[in-house]
């Protein structure tokens, strides 16, 4: 059996990964990291391998034993890559030192959001999260919001933590909100489950919990990637007195109006930004802004390397 006959095509792994050969899911599974030149340990090829539910034990067993993976895959010092890819180990290494500077900021930011009246938990995402980053990268932050006051919770995130974080040469960028009423993602894709498995929470790790089980299609991707990340790290952050007070002033129907005023505001503003190819969303209970194509960009290099392998 060829690689070639077995690759499933890319849209379908994207979209629903239907894969039954553990080798091939192994893979798939470091062809996606090295998207963003990640090379992975046993762990993380357990814990985000591809469409297929098993144990530790089986992927090890599988990298040790299988003519079929050895053939096509590569062992640097601990961690996993496609053939001739040495160099990502290092500048994983790189970028993990560069992550350990920035993290007792991550810590603050975090911290500094979750205190704001109607934050209801606070999780950092994107390349950060996984400790893959290079010098002056930014800060991606999901924020989960009290029903009715997103876009005004929104406004004080910009105010109180993004621009004075700018002035000290860091972008935090609270790129999703969502309310605790909508804490289900509407794009279901590989993209999106990797966001979600990958995410780690700072503040309010109940509500985290629940957005994941309110996710569970992310099992069809990724079966064994359940609870917190392998280098998980919470800090639950308790309401301030101010932030209580400053909640029920802002919860009275002047708040209200406050709210609809910048919601409105905010969202002809976006409108004119969006780029066409992203799935950039804007409600009341929703504000993603992701104006920057990356989930097409990532989809288009994933199947550059999978078409790579098919040729092996």
């Amino acid at each position: 059996m060829t690689v070639a006959r077995t690759i499933p095509d890319t849209n379908l792994l994207w979209r629903d990964p239907a894969l039954d050969h553990l080798g091939l899911a192994i893979l798939c599974t470091l062809a996606y990291a090295d998207v963003f030149d990640y090379p992975l340990t046993p762990r993380q090829i357990h814990r985000y391998l591809l469409g297929v539910p098993t144990d530790y034990d089986s992927v090890i067993h599988t990298l040790e034993n299988s003519r079929w993976a050895i053939k096509r895959l590569e062992h640097h010092d601990g961690y996993v890559t496609l053939p001739q890819r040495e160099e990502i180990v290092e500048l994983r290494r790189r970028r993990a030192e560069v992550a350990a500077q920035m993290w007792p900021r991550v810590a603050r930011y975090g911290q500094a959001i979750a205190a704001l009246p109607f934050v209801r938990s606070v999780a950092l995402t994107g390349a950060l999260a996984v400790n893959n980053v290079d010098p002056g990268d930014d800060f991606d932050f999901l924020i989960i919001t009290a029903v009715g006051r997103l876009w005004l919770t929104r406004a004080m995130v910009i105010g109180f933590v993004v621009r004075p974080a700018a002035r000290r040469g860091d972008e935090v960028c609270p790129n999703y909100l969502l309310t605790e009423q909508a804490l289900d993602f509407e794009e279901q894709n590989l993209y999106t489950a990797h966001e979600l498995a990958q995410m780690m929470p700072l503040a309010g790790l109940d509500i985290y919990h629940r957005m994941r089980r309110a996710n569970q299609w992310t099992s069809r991707f990724l079966p064994n990637a359940g609870g917190l990340p392998l280098q998980g790290k919470t800090a639950i952050a308790r309401p301030s007195r101010a932030s209580t007070l400053a909640e029920f002033a802002l919860g009275t129907f002047v708040g209200g109006q406050l709210e609809q005023f910048e919601r409105k505001r905010k969202i002809r503003r976006f409108a004119a930004q969006q780029d066409q190819t992203e799935t950039a969303c804007f409600s009341v209970d929703r504000c993603k802004g992701h104006f920057d194509s990356n989930e097409h960009a990532v989809l288009l290099a994933f199947d550059q390397r999978l078409q790579a392998l098919a040729a092996l």
